[in-house]
């Protein structure tokens, strides 16, 4: 017996009594926790909830972009960033070099047009109109000459002391010296009269274009001061003092504090519980959870780009994302564009 215990040992591959105890007390515990560990992942299977599903937002507000049809240069500001603004204040000062010298032009040419305007309305000078009628006067005294004279040819034809010869040219006379004064009559009374219709209408549509292109130049003066297009907060100002901007070039957006609103997207399977006109209650994480009730008033398809596609060809089916926008029923003041909001 000694011998086979100093046997077992001096040879290390054959195990004692304790060591074989001690194995099956391992084997026992790992058993034992390998059980434990399955019964309460059933446990915890079985009888705990899912965590709520979560659907996380933004906060807005309706940003409105100032602009003008004046390109120039920026002057001055009088607004910063932040600062809140009513309807009509002035924010920027533009200057244009270049309007304001196709201005000028625009006035020039409507006081050369007006001038030319006043010209035909007053008509001929007083000096022509008496010269005409000095020229007429005086081709009528030629006709009573020219008739005396014809008048005492033909008699003294009539008892033949003059030939047919002299009475036909007498009688000539007397039809040009007429004539004469048909023309200077007409003369007269064309002078009298002024211009013509047509011109008349012509120099007052003259006028009109060139007062025209002045009210066009005064229009885009007029924006190289912009005011506020409503009552809010400057929020971002796009370019510097000195700078150039162009037409129509965005200055700087005016946010409408009063006019805030929570944008959410939603995956189509939840869209049944974010209906048209639905009360929805929020939490403002970043306001100590703060809960607000709010109105849904849009919902709108984002297109294909936002769709959840399915990732098996049966069972399963693609899935649209919405675009939900809802409005506070309740003005919330700290409550900023950017801010997280979120759904339980």
């Amino acid at each position: 017996m000694e011998d086979n215990i100093q046997k077992g040992a001096n040879n290390p591959n054959i195990l004692t009594g304790e060591q074989k105890k001690e194995n099956r007390f391992l084997l026992a515990s790992m058993g034992i926790i390998t059980i434990a560990v399955a019964v309460l992942a059933i446990i915890g299977f079985v009888f705990i909830n899912k965590p709520a599903e979560i659907l996380e937002g933004q906060a807005e507000a309706t940003s409105v972009r100032v602009s003008g049809k004046l390109p120039g240069r920026v002057m001055e500001f009088y607004v910063q960033e932040g600062d809140m603004v009513h309807k009509g204040d002035t924010l920027v000062h533009i200057h244009s070099s270049l309007a304001e010298a196709k201005l000028m032009q625009a006035q020039g040419m409507e006081t050369a047009a007006r001038a030319m305007d006043q010209k035909v309305d007053a008509g001929t000078r007083s000096q022509i109109k008496q010269s005409a009628y000095e020229m007429w006067q005086q081709a009528n005294a030629a006709v009573d000459i020219a008739k005396k004279t014809y008048t005492r040819i033909d008699n003294l034809y009539n008892e033949g002391v003059v030939s047919a010869q002299k009475r036909d040219e007498a009688k000539a006379a007397y039809d040009a010296a007429v004539a004469a004064s048909k023309a200077a009559e007409s003369q007269y009374n064309l002078a009298e009269a002024g211009a013509q219709a047509e011109d008349k209408t012509s120099a007052a549509a003259m006028v009109k274009v060139a007062r025209g292109g002045v009210s066009e130049v005064e229009a885009l003066l007029e924006d190289q001061y912009l005011v506020a297009p409503c009552d809010g907060q400057v929020d971002i100002i796009f370019p510097h003092e000195g700078e150039l901007v162009s037409l129509g070039s965005p200055i700087m957006n005016v946010l409408k504090l009063q006019d805030k609103y929570i944008t959410f997207n939603v995956r189509e399977k939840y869209l049944k519980d974010f209906t048209m006109g639905k009360e929805v209650t929020v939490t403002i994480p970043s306001m100590d959870d703060k809960k607000v009730k709010c109105k849904i008033y849009y919902v709108r398809d984002l297109g294909s780009y936002a769709t959840w596609h399915a990732t098996k060809s049966s069972g399963d089916w693609d899935t649209k994302t919405f675009e939900v926008k809802m409005r506070p029923e309740a003005d919330v003041p700290d409550l900023r564009p950017g801010m997280t909001v979120i759904i339980k």
